[in-house]
């Protein structure tokens, strides 16, 4: 079959990384209806679905996913090429320092193993990390990238969501066992229900399963990592999202005992200052990151 051209899927790969029509315009300097024009044909053309609508995003369908992973490939590749091309050096890429800022926990459960593969592959960046819990805990000094769990709007700063997430109940798999097993919402009221906030996540994910909230935790733990480790020792079930605990689902150190997932309300986004985001070493890091989380599972 006859290719389609080259900038569908330029304008495809955009749409994928960010998961809006709106803001791929918006980086490719054209309205949104060339965007939605271009990404319509290039499904009539394939004779496939790419996208299905989930909210106000653009989520990747199986066979999106697949295309997205070969066409940003591709133009990584593309980019290379021309990079050496207009090299008349042709000599190896200048070693650069890159700096993130990130929550503990997350850096812990997630970005880390990340940035190592990312090093195999860019072995000229290096890497340094500091943690920060909030965007206003940032060194900006220091950091060049932050990747938080948080809400925009960020005056000065642009930023790219990694991934649209959910929370559900996680617990160890000790609790799916006995006379007061996890097989059902209702069998929460014989557990504790760890917290790490106010009970405003608890009483979101409930009122979704139609269940009234038991009152505050006779333990409150300020520490997201403190409460997972309390999920994990077998002292009561947490909430806890794809990203946080893929590794601890993938190892069976914590089970998710019931289906019901919702909206967390806020994401994990990739920030940088406005002019940072122009530098090739830092745009490299980011979209790398925004194409790894949308791996499924994003494990």
């Amino acid at each position: 079959m006859a290719l389609p051209p080259l900038h569908a899927f330029r304008v495809f790969e955009c749409v994928a990384r960010l998961g809006h029509v709106g803001a791929a315009a918006a980086e490719l300097h054209v309205t949104t209806g060339a965007v939605s024009q271009q990404i319509r044909s290039l499904q009539s053309s394939l004779g496939v679905e790419l996208f299905h609508k989930q909210g106000r995003h653009l989520v990747l369908t199986e066979r999106g996913l697949a295309l997205q992973r070969a066409v940003a490939q591709g133009l990584r590749e593309i980019t290379e090429g021309v990079r050496q091309a207009c090299d008349v050096a042709f000599h190896s890429p200048a070693v650069t320092i890159l700096t993130l800022s990130t929550e503990p926990v997350f850096g812990a459960t997630w970005l880390i193993p990340k940035l190592f593969a990312f090093r195999t592959l860019y072995p000229h960046i290096r890497l340094r990390v500091i943690t920060a819990d909030h965007m206003s805990a940032v060194d900006w000094r220091r950091a060049d990238i932050a990747v938080l769990y948080d809400a925009p709007n960020w005056e000065g700063f642009w930023w790219r969501p990694l991934q649209v997430l959910h929370m559900f109940p996680v617990c160890c798999p000790q609790l799916l066992r006995g006379p007061h097993a996890l097989r059902q919402p209702s069998d929460l009221m014989h557990h504790r229900l760890l917290h790490e906030d106010d009970g405003s996540q608890w009483r979101h994910w409930l009122r979704e399963a139609r269940l009234p909230y038991p009152g505050d935790a006779d333990v409150h733990l300020e520490d997201f990592g403190i409460a997972l480790q309390a999920a994990r020792d077998g002292y009561g079930v947490a909430l806890s999202d794809e990203i946080n605990s893929a590794r601890d689902l993938d190892e069976g150190r914590l089970v998710q005992p019931f289906e019901l997932k919702v909206p967390t309300g806020m994401d994990y986004f990739c920030i940088c200052n406005e002019e940072t985001r122009l530098r090739p070493d830092v745009a490299l890091l980011i979209n790398w990151l925004i194409e790894q989380a949308q791996v499924k599972g994003a494990r």
